[in-house]
């Protein structure tokens, strides 16, 4: 998953859960500049994945924005999971494989270290 796929996939993560979020809560969310969440949203605007819907909470208040995910959007979302999932999958395995060798390897040392300790000790006495 490319850097910018990474970005997509958090902000329409993000917006699934947090349509009527602003633009200023969404960078502070993704840690990013308001100029970059300005593009990010502008860009999955642009691809068709993400709507801006206006509503009102009441008459005296001014108009909120909701960003909706299309049919299309939700669709990327669920391939970008996936593939987000397949890779965090990868490394999970990577991990495990790498904790099992330097067990192994620290279970061996540990295992020389206590040859070599008892070797010493009955050499110990030889040598005095």
């Amino acid at each position: 998953m490319s850097l910018q796929e990474q970005a997509h996939f958090r902000v329409l993560q993000i917006l699934t859960e947090h349509p009527e979020i602003n633009q200023r809560e969404l960078a502070q969310r993704l840690g990013v500049s308001l100029g970059k969440t300005n593009y990010l949203l502008n860009a999955l605007i642009e691809k068709g994945w993400i709507k801006i819907g206006n509503f009102r909470r009441s008459e005296s208040k001014l108009k909120k924005v909701a960003y909706l995910l299309t049919p299309a959007g939700i669709r990327q979302r669920i391939r970008l999971t996936q593939g987000y999932l397949a890779r965090k999958e990868a490394e999970y395995e990577a991990l495990q494989k790498e904790i099992a060798e330097l067990m192994e390897q620290a279970r061996k040392l540990g295992t020389d270290d206590a040859r070599k300790q008892t070797r010493d000790k009955v050499l110990e006495p030889l040598t005095k």
